[in-house]
């Protein structure tokens, strides 16, 4: 179980991690290299919105897949945690109550719901490569041979 545990936490870690340095990358040289072009400038200004959606709704997905927590309400846990994050992520937008949105953009909205949305599909194939497959070849019982 312990070992589970830090295996899950050094997971979200890493992708708490990768959520950051990308989204560094992404405003000190990304952002200012594309902001000619508009639609390059739309997807690295949304860049953020979707990564933040993407990686925190995926974070439940590890304790559920390593089957810490009862994997038959595991979808419910990923599709109720990806609708809470880009509520907050939309509330944010659009009233910036944090402060971190500068400029109030339909964009980044869209972003955080595909952001979301992949995690979500993310997590579902995920659990679909994990199971185990019922039609494997069984060994025959030692009691049953074949006449």
């Amino acid at each position: 179980m312990w070992q589970k545990r830090g295996t899950c936490i050094a997971v979200n870690a890493a992708l708490m991690a990768f959520l950051f340095l990308s989204a560094s990358f992404n405003k000190e040289y990304l952002r200012p290299a594309y902001t000619g072009g508009a639609v390059l400038a739309t997807l690295t200004g949304s860049y953020s919105n979707f990564m933040a959606a993407y990686v925190i709704s995926l974070s439940p997905a590890c304790p559920i897949l390593t089957r810490m927590f009862a994997p038959t309400k595991g979808t419910a846990v990923v599709v109720a945690t990806a609708i809470g994050v880009f509520a907050i992520l939309t509330i944010e937008e659009v009233t910036s109550i944090l402060g971190v949105s500068e400029v109030r953009d339909g964009h980044d909205v869209i972003a955080s719901a595909l952001g979301a949305s992949c995690a979500i599909l993310t997590f579902l194939l995920l659990r679909q490569i994990m199971r185990p497959k019922e039609n494997e070849a069984q060994p025959p019982d030692a009691m049953e041979r074949p006449q």
